[in-house]
């Protein structure tokens, strides 16, 4: 796979990357966001325990998901730092470390989620515990995965900011949309701070505006491309 990589050109990464960031964007907004708000009640375990056990398959779907989520992160930032290295080399493997520090955090977080169906599975050494416990149990962990989320949403801010430096430098796009990523990883970085300091407080309109810059350059690479410069021979 790595070979792979090293042998794109930057156009053929240009176009492996309009292939999966709208996959990545897709799987991780399902797995993510969808499930989680379809299923889980904050508050209320007994009836986030019958909507999983209802719809165990789109709870599965959504562990998978997440998993499959960060693979694909993998692929994607090694595909931008092939694209965005010719820039600035440092700056591009700054982009790779902080992006890949968040894949293990998020993939070790969805056990998590497993542990959650575990406990509502009933397995036989869990027979012990009163349904009482086992559901509370079961929000703990679902709660836990949740400040999970939190803690990689610091590295999903953090390679933004080399990111929209290499957008901002390269040329290859609109310097604005190199700013705009670069608020985006401010943003994400508010997000997850101000939950941890400040629980109870209503999330800011400012930070989801602050975060769209990612998603407009991906809308950008989809719609126009790059403008990679022809090679000297």
């Amino acid at each position: 796979m790595l070979n792979l990589i090293a042998e794109l050109s930057q156009r053929k990464a240009v176009t492996v990357l309009r292939f999966l960031y709208p996959i990545w964007f897709v799987v991780g907004l399902f797995s993510i966001m969808y499930v989680p708000a379809t299923l889980i009640v904050s508050g209320d375990a007994t009836t986030t325990a019958n909507n999983i056990m209802a719809n165990e398959l789109l709870f599965r779907m959504g562990i998978a998901g997440s998993l499959i989520t960060q693979i694909i992160q993998i692929l994607v930032v090694l595909i931008l730092c092939k694209l965005l290295k010719p820039v600035n080399k440092n700056h591009a493997s700054l982009m790779v470390v902080f992006a890949l520090v968040g894949v293990p955090i998020s993939m070790l977080n969805t056990l998590n989620r497993v542990a959650a169906l575990l406990l509502l599975k009933g397995t036989d050494f869990l027979k012990v515990l009163g349904v009482d416990q086992l559901y509370a149990q079961m929000m703990f962990f679902l709660d836990l995965n949740e400040q999970g989320v939190l803690i990689a949403t610091i590295f999903w801010g953090l390679w933004l900011f080399p990111l929209g430096y290499l957008i901002y430098k390269s040329g290859y796009f609109p310097r604005i949309l190199g700013v705009l990523v670069m608020m985006g990883g401010f943003g994400y970085l508010l997000d997850s701070f101000t939950h941890f300091i400040l629980p109870d407080a209503i999330p800011l309109p400012v930070i989801i505006l602050l975060t769209i810059g990612e998603i407009l350059f991906m809308g950008w690479l989809l719609i126009k491309g790059a403008k990679i410069p022809e090679m000297k021979s």
